[in-house]
């Protein structure tokens, strides 16, 4: 053979070779390499909807002494029909529910008689998307599918128990994907690996694994392109057997979102706060780093309701709500150490947004109009302050710039360390001047005399330094 036609062939095994080897390998030492997607991290806020059958009853205790989890009326069906408690409550939180349902619905009414009244008859995916563009949040996370198996597309593997044979007969992630997507805002899904009352899970939680799982996760990201894949319930089994390595090596190597998509850390009930993608915490607890400053080091995500409860709650009332004051608070909090805030709502069942839930999230886009550069696309200050329990003063950075977020106005002068330069020192949203100093590494800043018509935000207050150097 010609060495030109050897040395010809040689090459063409290379090219071949190079452009179907996959990056991904389906082992967590190789998948862990892949690098969070920094929109993602630029993003730090967006919106989680927690909607389905849930919805329609509505419900769960939500003004007694009792943990957090047995708050969540989206829990419901669980409940009611005496399912394990993950967290050992001091009462007995099933009771509760199967109580009140035989109350409202009577003994004989099924969980399944729910889907019919689900309807999500005032449904207006545009006029969601609106608000959630003006509360500044830059994705939106649905529940694909919660633990009770209920479908907001028309999966095959749920036939009569999704949201288009039954209910309100829409493709609800479809319409809102479309949406959400308009206004420029990233769209993610999210996805219970398992499922409660499933004949096949409890039988051969395997066999689900192969036969319904897998397909159905791989047909809800060819459908709908999500650029966030949330898992949950992964709890019962290690990742092995939900066969998340080998998903994952197919999303990041050949899925059409494989270089956009982000995902979380539970793939398994040993992967929380190990593997995965960023590292998700809810209402403040965690695996992997139970304190906000041990999650610093890797991207990460904290997840709770604007009240007690992820699904709609009718019995919640203003006492259970966070303010806005404490919302954008805890917005500042989260950013400051590195996180995003994915602040969820509770549709009801008809398909309205709550009023107080957009009325909190209006005035965090309030806010966020004024503040955003001290929030999108910022890092950690490695030199900020040790944190405390009355903390006032949190700090975030950006290429040269140096935000001091303060969430209660100073009635006397700010004064930065560990910074070796600064230059102008201005108030967002305001073109009142700003007098500092700046000797001997220390910056003081006195902020200024604010009048009702001069105060250009409320909650928070942003005093930004430009041409700081660490």
């Amino acid at each position: 053979m010609p060495i030109l036609r050897k040395f010809s062939i040689a090459l063409l095994t290379i090219v071949t070779f190079s452009a179907t080897a996959q990056p991904y390998s389906a082992n967590w030492n190789s998948l862990d390499k892949r690098p969070i997607p920094t929109w993602f991290t630029d993003a730090k806020f967006g919106i989680f909807i927690h909607w389905g059958t849930y919805s329609v009853p509505a419900w769960a205790p939500a003004n007694e002494d009792i943990g957090v989890y047995a708050k969540y009326a989206e829990w419901y069906w669980q409940r009611i029909n005496g399912g394990k408690d993950p967290n050992e409550q001091k009462v007995d939180v099933n009771k509760m529910f199967v109580d009140h349902h035989n109350k409202i619905w009577g003994k004989d009414f099924k969980y399944q008689d729910f889907a019919p009244l689900f309807k999500a008859q005032y449904f207006d995916p545009n006029e969601w998307a609106d608000i959630f563009k003006n509360a500044g949040a830059k994705y939106v996370i649905l529940t694909s599918k919660h633990h009770e198996g209920f479908t907001l597309w028309p999966s095959t593997q749920s036939w009569n128990w999704n949201s288009v044979d039954v209910g309100p007969h829409r493709d609800l992630c479809g319409d809102l994907t479309k949406a959400v997507k308009a206004k420029g805002l990233h769209m993610g899904m999210y996805y219970s690996l398992y499922e409660w009352f499933n004949p096949l899970y409890k039988t051969d939680p395997s066999k689900y694994v192969s036969d319904r799982m897998i397909p159905q996760l791989k047909d809800l990201v060819t459908r709908y392109e999500p650029e966030i894949l949330y898992p949950d319930g992964e709890w019962e089994h290690n990742s092995p057997l939900w066969q998340s390595e080998n998903f994952l090596a197919w999303l990041y190597n050949e899925s059409a979102v494989k270089n956009s998509v982000v995902v979380n850390d539970r793939w398994g009930k040993e992967t929380r706060g190990k593997h995965g993608g960023y590292y998700s915490s809810e209402y403040g607890m965690a695996e992997g780093g139970s304190t906000i400053a041990e999650r610093v080091a890797h991207p990460w995500e904290e997840i709770r309701g604007i009240g007690t409860s992820f699904g709609y709650n009718h019995v919640e009332n203003l006492n259970n709500y966070m303010s806005s004051q404490e919302l954008v608070h805890l917005l500042v909090n989260i950013v400051a150490h590195g996180g995003n805030l994915c602040l969820n709502v509770g549709p009801t069942a008809d398909g309205r947004l709550p009023v107080i839930m957009q009325q909190r999230l209006l005035d965090i886009g309030q806010w966020l109009k004024v503040n955003g550069d001290a929030i999108y696309g910022t890092k950690v200050w490695k030199n900020r302050p040790k944190d405390s329990d009355q903390q006032k003063v949190f700090f975030t950075v950006k290429d040269n710039q140096l935000n001091v977020i303060c969430t209660e106005w100073p009635d006397k002068p700010i004064v930065v360390n560990a910074i070796t330069g600064a230059g102008k020192v201005s108030l967002l949203g305001s073109n009142m001047a700003v007098k500092s100093v700046f000797a001997n590494g220390k910056l003081t800043i006195t902020p200024p005399q604010l009048s009702p018509s001069t105060n250009p935000s409320q909650y928070a207050w942003v005093f930004k330094v430009d041409g700081y150097k660490e």
